[in-house]
């Protein structure tokens, strides 16, 4: 599982114009891909982290100031491009396999007690969020 950690001060996902989730107070945007072999405990692991990764504003983490998180599925996280130029997403899992650790990884960060956002799972999604910093957080199952 991997998911890519964005410090924003505002963000939000629309879906044929239409905001479907947003922050309602500076946050983070976290981007979500699954690859094969991944589960729920994977998906808990990774929500404690982001929830406690101290990398807000004074060393702070999402869980020492209460700060949204605004969860998107995004496959292309998994996206091999080693060969050629189009990309193989042989890595990512389908979604009926992703879709349910998506939302587990969603449902470990409501238990933590964070407030989340999110897009919908497999939607044409458009994201926009200023990047507060830039900070930038690669968060991987697999390191």
């Amino acid at each position: 599982m991997r998911v890519v950690l964005q410090r924003a001060s505002r963000a939000q996902v629309s879906i044929d114009g239409q905001v479907v989730g947003q922050l309602p107070a500076p946050g983070l945007v976290a981007l979500v891909g699954v690859t094969h072999g991944d589960d729920a405990a994977t998906a808990d692991k990774l929500a404690a982290k982001t929830w406690n990764l101290r990398i807000l504003e004074d060393e702070k983490s999402a869980s020492d100031v209460n700060a949204p998180i605004l969860a998107i599925s995004q496959f292309t996280l998994y996206a091999d491009t080693h060969k050629g130029r189009r990309p193989s997403w042989g890595a990512a899992a389908p979604g009926p396999v992703s879709e349910p650790i998506v939302d587990a990884y969603v449902a470990a960060l409501r238990k933590l007690g964070a407030h989340v956002e999110t897009g919908h799972f497999g939607a044409d999604m458009q994201v926009e969020l200023v990047n507060d910093g830039p900070v930038t957080i690669i968060l991987d199952s697999e390191h």
